[in-house]
């Protein structure tokens, strides 16, 4: 019998499997009994904005000031408040403006996406719908500020001059949008000045009075205002 001792053989270096399968190994016995929670970070919510109707006007006539003045911010425009807003909408202010395509409310104030709760119509004609989706605005999504926006040389108002000038009623659609017009063309038929701008004044004026009329409305401030296409300017009722 050899009593040489014998010559240890190296131990065999495991290959590229074994060394995956021994650190799944040792990441499953760090982890299995002590797994911690992993964090879920909360939806972001889009910056606080006016919180009252004061706050509300003043952004805005703010916002309009930098436009008439062509120094824009853009504010809110950027991928990180697109990525906000898509969390959750909270506008600081509901705008009842015409389809006019000179007179985008987020343009002419200035602002930016998740700002303004922009509901147009033809001459700011009110409807079912129209109320409605004020009234989500004012009960659902808490604006305080309701703003009624007409404009200079609207074409609904000088629709609505026309057909209670002729008594030619408008087609198809349109007869609604005349109709709704109507009564301020009346009762401007015989005041001094433009006919037509004196509609679009009286048009508001009617309108504002309407929906601080309206329970659906109460916890809201309504004001009426007017856009000069020449200028940019919006001059605010009651300024």
């Amino acid at each position: 019998m050899s009593l040489t001792t014998p010559t240890p053989v190296p131990a065999a270096r495991p290959g590229r499997r074994g060394v995956l399968a021994l650190g799944l190994a040792a990441l499953t016995a760090t982890t299995v009994g002590a797994a911690a929670p992993v964090a879920v970070p909360a939806p972001r919510r889009p910056a606080a904005g006016p919180l009252d109707a004061s706050g509300a006007l003043a952004e805005l006539r703010a916002g309009n000031d930098r436009f008439a003045a062509l120094r824009q911010r853009h504010p809110h425009q950027d991928e990180a408040r697109r990525a906000t807003v898509a969390v959750a909408q909270h506008p600081f202010a509901a705008v009842l403006g015409c389809i006019d395509s000179r007179v985008p409310p987020e343009l002419v104030f200035d602002q930016g996406l998740g700002d303004l709760l922009a509901v147009r119509s033809a001459g700011q004609a009110l409807d079912e719908a129209v109320l409605g989706s004020l009234q989500y605005g004012v009960e659902e999504l808490h604006v305080p500020l309701v703003l009624v926006l007409g404009h200079e040389r609207c074409g609904a108002a000088a629709a609505a001059v026309e057909y209670v000038r002729t008594g030619n009623p408008a087609e198809g659609h349109l007869e609604r949008v005349v109709e709704e017009l109507a009564p301020a063309a009346r009762a401007t038929r015989h005041l001094p000045g433009d006919w037509v701008e004196n509609t679009v004044r009286a048009n508001v004026d009617r309108i504002t009075r309407r929906l601080a009329r309206d329970a659906a409305f109460s916890h809201a401030r309504i004001v009426g205002a007017r856009f000069d296409l020449d200028t940019g300017k919006v001059a605010f009722h009651p300024a």
